[in-house]
């Protein structure tokens, strides 16, 4: 039996990996790779079948953070171009909300910009859990805003939040050298509160930050000590403007080791594909879909995402259905693919490219 076939078998059998397994993941040779995706794949296709659970989000404020998170657009000191502007308005995050959940999305993500939320704040998107949840009763709510105060987490449980998002990012060992304006102890706690509240804890990382594989491998036995129902990876999106914005340290082989360590460390973990899977994944999105089990739907907070339909096509293509829609019938044509050719003789964007 090869490691990952045996690391397989412990994941499908309750038994932890160890650290210098976890590296191993992280350490595949390229000639593996396909051999590494497939013992995910069991361990995924255990838990979560052929399902992929869609996520939507609703950028309920944007930009003017008084944090200074390196590797965030709307950090303070930013000079990324990107949207600002203050809350929305209940009817307008709702609005917006459907659009996502039209397309098959089964979780809104709603998320605002900031150190925290205050008490008026929290009034502000409970009033929007209410106004979501009375048009899509069904749908999740996930609230993403920031490190919470005592009694915050309570108050957004019973509005009707069904989730509470609050990532660590990256290891205990390195998070000063991202942040400074709070701590990675500060984040634990948030997501301790989202726990005792009875809030689904939704908790991940963001890889690509020059960190180590010691780094991520901390970070994700972290998270299995605190054992979030859902794990986002996000992979790091080098804004301009940024101080990680030279930070171009990922290839796809990279990240599908990443989701796969993550995969085979935390096994029942819903494993969410987040920001940044289409330039740095590119062709090998769907390749990811034997790892994780969930994705974001179309736009990110500060940067556009693949479109929706090519989400939901590259889903169909790779065998994979929409977590709680009905069986989709592929269409019965595509021309809308097939393009006449209105060159000459030669392909000269190529050529000169």
């Amino acid at each position: 039996m090869d490691l990952y076939d045996a690391l397989a078998d412990k994941a499908v059998g309750g038994e932890p990996l160890t650290r210098e397994e976890a590296l191993a993941v992280l350490a595949t040779p390229e000639d593996d790779l396909l051999d590494m995706i497939a013992a995910g794949f069991r361990v995924r296709r255990h838990f979560f079948g052929r399902r992929v659970k869609l996520n939507f989000l609703v950028n309920l404020k944007s930009g003017l953070c008084p944090e200074d998170c390196s590797y965030c657009s709307q950090r303070l000191g930013s000079k990324a171009e990107v949207l600002k502007y203050t809350w929305l308005k209940p009817e307008e995050a709702t609005s917006t909300a459907g659009v996502g959940i039209a397309a098959g999305a089964s979780r809104v993500c709603l998320v605002a910009s900031g150190r925290g939320p205050t008490d008026r704040d929290v009034d502000r998107v409970s009033t929007t859990i209410s106004e979501i949840k009375k048009s899509h009763p069904d749908v999740e709510v996930c609230a993403c805003l920031g490190l919470l105060s005592d009694g915050q987490a309570d108050r957004l449980c019973q509005a009707g939040a069904d989730a509470y998002n609050h990532n660590l990012n990256t290891s205990d060992a390195t998070y000063a050298s991202i942040c400074s304006t709070h701590t990675y102890d500060d984040r634990v706690d948030t997501v301790e509160r989202v726990k005792h509240a009875g809030l689904s804890p939704c908790s991940g990382l963001i890889a690509g930050m020059g960190e180590s594989d010691d780094d991520l491998v901390d970070v994700v036995f972290a998270l299995r000590e605190l054992a979030p129902d859902s794990i986002p990876v996000n992979f790091l999106i080098p804004f301009k403007g940024t101080p990680l914005a030279r930070e171009w340290n990922l290839t796809p082989q990279r990240c599908l080791r990443i989701l796969a360590m993550v995969r085979f460390v935390c096994p029942g973990a819903e494993l969410r594909i987040g920001g940044g899977r289409e330039i740095h994944l590119r062709g090998m999105q769907s390749l990811a879909l034997h790892l994780a089990n969930s994705i974001f739907l179309g736009d990110y907070l500060t940067s556009e995402g693949q479109a929706g339909q090519d989400d939901l096509q590259m889903i169909r293509d790779a065998g994979f259905t929409v977590e709680g829609a009905d069986p989709e019938q592929a269409p019965d044509t595509h021309h809308d693919l097939v393009k006449v050719r209105k060159r000459g003789a030669g392909t000269t964007e190529v050529a000169n490219a």
